[in-house]
């Protein structure tokens, strides 16, 4: 299969089967005679995924700056082509929401790089391919639709022009796409994940469990979110299915909720109270103006050809995906 930062996987019927997946930044996991490659794979997301894909019998190998059992180096990647495998996942990129990072250009320079820059290298490590990949999937956002306290988006609708961040997902899926069909497609456009040992709870929880967390802003801005179960199962399931293809949105199907719904929910599942707002301005102190928008804002997003595709949903409800997260 191929490299890390992406996975390969080979697309069959349903049944006990190997799959050679390369990730980037991740490692390999192995079924029978398929391998499947990540890019990213040794993050948060990355991590969820390579279990998930060695519980489903997947040979998993990861791309990343180390070397290592079950991994390849960029380097390696670079010099000697993708290795053999059926599909190639890429979750790299550096983490946009860094509160440690303030908002310049060197640091808006190392947020597109980190994503650019490797997707474009599986790409042609997988255009170059003496035997290429089955399939080939790209994890991006919902970043890609435009903030609106009344629209709805589905994978159908436009996007990708209007601020930093939409074009940043705009580059990014233009750099994955191959020539020809001889390789399946699928991107990813993914909501705030929700995890124990990462992701968006990890910055919230200590606020929440005082008794001092409550919503961003006003509030009202919708937040499209998904469990890192759910994400995970998605890529599994666009890598395992050979129908899959396309963009899906990776959002859990409770499309309504809000960032006020959402501190609610997370109160209540710590047993908290959460009420106290954060305002605005201490929002754009902390990640700068430009940045906060990410969070003072939000898209109403429906997966709708994700469901369509027939993945079912371990966590389609906040309360239930929240309870699991915080217990």
């Amino acid at each position: 299969m191929r490299k890390q930062g992406q996975a390969c996987a080979h697309q069959v019927e349903k049944k006990p089967w190997h799959l050679r997946v390369l990730a980037g930044g991740g490692r390999t996991v192995r079924k029978e005679d398929e391998y499947e490659f990540h890019g990213g794979g040794t993050g948060f997301i990355g991590t969820a995924l390579t279990q998930l894909l060695k519980t489903k019998g997947h040979e998993v190998k990861l791309v990343s700056r180390q070397p290592g059992p079950d991994r390849i180096t960029w380097t390696e990647l670079s010099r000697s082509g993708l290795p053999l495998c059926d599909v190639v996942i890429n979750l790299a990129g550096e983490n946009i929401l860094n509160p440690l990072r303030r908002w310049n250009e060197t640091f808006q320079k190392e947020v597109l790089t980190s994503r650019l820059d490797t997707t474009h290298l599986l790409a042609k490590a997988i255009t170059e391919a003496a035997q290429p990949p089955q399939a080939w999937i790209l994890v991006t956002g919902v970043a890609y639709y435009q903030p609106s306290l009344t629209e709805e988006y589905d994978e159908d609708s436009p996007g990708g022009d209007f601020d930093f961040f939409s074009n940043l997902v705009t580059k990014w899926e233009a750099a994955a796409r191959l020539p020809g069909e001889s390789t399946r497609q699928v991107v990813v456009r993914s909501g705030v994940v929700l995890g124990r040992r990462g992701g968006a709870i990890g910055h919230m929880l200590l606020p929440f469990r005082l008794g001092l967390g409550g919503p961003i802003g006003s509030g009202h801005q919708f937040f499209p979110w998904i469990h890192i179960s759910d994400l995970a199962g998605i890529l599994n399931h666009a890598l395992e299915a050979n129908h899959v293809q396309g963009v899906l949105n990776g959002v859990a199907p409770a499309s309504t909720t809000t960032n006020a719904d959402f501190a609610q929910a997370l109160g209540a599942a710590l047993g908290r109270p959460a009420f106290i707002p954060v305002p605005s301005a201490v929002v754009q102190a902390i990640f700068g103006r430009e940045r906060a928008i990410m969070l003072l804002e939000g898209q109403k997003v429906v997966p709708r050809r994700t469901l369509a595709t027939g993945y079912q949903y371990s966590f389609p409800e906040l309360g239930a995906a929240l309870k699991d997260v915080v217990t």
